[in-house]
């Protein structure tokens, strides 16, 4: 019987997260060339194609099942690890969250902390980021990740990445350049909220809210309902929608910084632990 070894799977694994050869060999400390070979050793073991030549990184199908398959077993590879091989920490963490990350990022990162640290208690909360840093600074949190305008002279992140805003609209919806633009939105103090109306200000183009949600979901039903368009951070896109900087008419609305906020002096062990982990995964966005 084969076995596969886990860092061939690794490497392919990366490979898909970040989008080429070069980018994961970077991350891994490989060159493009051992990137390169990593692969074809990886072919040779499963008697598999796993990438369509002609057509970039598009996966065949084989590797498609591959990358589900090796995706669970490198969890349950780093799951077992951490549990052995990291101090028996324990504690609670108090953190607060994006609503725009609890499909995206929340379920899959927290679901894999809690298997690996099973001694560390999370109490999780979601809202709109003005609101987390507002009761963080009222001591309701440890720790927060948040969104904020990008290049803030102020920032009150640390460890953040940039991403631009897209505009998300069902694939079949029709705008009139004539009629006011039909917005989903989430409530007031949101930043997506404020960088389409004063992107839409600023280009002089008519718009109304069709409807305002601080629920996720709410935000997506009515996207997939056709009642209008909004916009998200690139990697919160939900699947099954369009998404692009610029669409028809409607401006670039540029980007924002996704990082988070914590004293580092008051920051437990878990939370050190947690915020570590959170980091990891938000670089591989």
């Amino acid at each position: 019987m084969k076995n596969l070894p886990t860092d061939l799977l690794r490497t392919f694994v990366t490979i898909n997260q970040l989008g080429g050869f070069t980018q994961a060999g970077e991350r891994l400390g490989r060159s493009q060339p051992a990137v390169s070979l990593q692969m074809k050793r990886l072919e040779e073991l499963l008697d598999a194609k796993l990438f369509n030549r002609g057509q970039g990184l598009q996966l065949t199908e084989e590797g498609q099942l591959v990358l589900n398959c090796a995706q669970r077993m490198l969890d349950l590879n780093d799951s077992l690890l951490s549990r052995l091989g990291s101090p028996r920490v324990s504690g609670s963490v108090r953190l607060g969250i994006p609503n725009d990350f609890e499909v995206s990022f929340l379920a899959a990162t927290l679901g894999r902390f809690s298997q690996a640290y099973p001694n560390i208690t999370l109490d999780v909360s979601s809202d709109i980021s003005v609101n987390l840093l507002d009761d963080y600074n009222k001591g309701a949190y440890d720790l927060v990740m948040a969104i904020e305008e990008s290049r803030q002279d102020h920032s009150q992140l640390t460890d953040y990445i940039t991403e631009p805003l897209v505009w998300v609209r069902k694939s079949n919806i029709m705008l009139s350049p004539d009629e006011p633009l039909p917005l989903i939105l989430y409530p007031k103090g949101c930043l997506y909220r404020k960088s389409i109306i004063n992107a839409l200000n600023r280009a002089n183009l008519p718009w109304r809210i069709v409807y305002s949600t601080s629920s996720l979901l709410g935000i997506h039903s009515a996207i997939k309902a056709g009642l209008g368009i909004s916009a998200l951070s690139k990697s919160t896109a939900p699947d099954g929608m369009e998404a692009s900087p610029v669409f028809a008419h409607c401006p670039d609305l540029g980007s924002v910084s996704i990082g988070f906020r914590y004293d580092s002096n008051k920051l437990s062990p878990a939370g050190r632990m947690l915020l570590d982990y959170l980091k990891n995964d938000l670089n591989t966005l």
